[in-house]
């Protein structure tokens, strides 16, 4: 589950995006979430400059036909590309496969990110690490999809 939305201030402007919610608490309880923000775990600082995907989305990011950059034009496409790594990895390493990520994140988002104008378009498409982990199997949700990541979440474990 993305950090930010159980309440870590770890996002660009040093916020969260804290979701409460009775499933969330009850997963927590039953040791069922592990929290990553892929930005952090890359090495980005807190705070950070915000960044967007510029004229694609995530899957084009993965196939390097597209760039994640901060607001002034820096490529991060690195830093992005190893979070979602880390994100992948944590996923195999716990056998996860539903993930509850932010939406319109250029990591995060599962349906719709910033268009990379920096103005707050939006447009349709997944983040890096969304697309990452869609890639290998994983199901991606976002925080206004929690009971049907929870139905997801019970139909694989049974």
């Amino acid at each position: 589950m993305s950090a930010c939305l159980l309440g870590k201030r770890v996002r660009y402007d040093g916020g969260s995006l804290a979701v409460t919610d009775r499933i969330v608490e009850r997963w927590l309880s039953e040791g069922r979430v592990i929290s990553v923000c892929p930005e952090v775990e890359a090495g980005m600082s807190i705070p950070r400059a915000p960044a967007e995907i510029l004229e694609g989305n995530g899957d084009d990011v993965l196939s390097g036909e597209a760039d994640v950059v901060e607001k002034g034009g820096e490529k991060v496409t690195p830093a992005f590309l190893a979070g979602a790594c880390v994100a992948l990895d944590l996923c195999n390493r716990f056998n996860i496969n539903v993930a509850v990520l932010a939406e319109f994140s250029p990591s995060c988002g599962t349906s719709s990110i910033y268009d990379g104008s920096f103005s707050g378009k939006k447009i349709a498409g997944m983040g890096v690490t969304a697309a990452l982990l869609h890639r290998h199997g994983v199901r991606v949700f976002n925080q206004y999809e929690i009971t049907e990541a929870d139905k997801a979440v019970h139909a694989t474990s049974g």
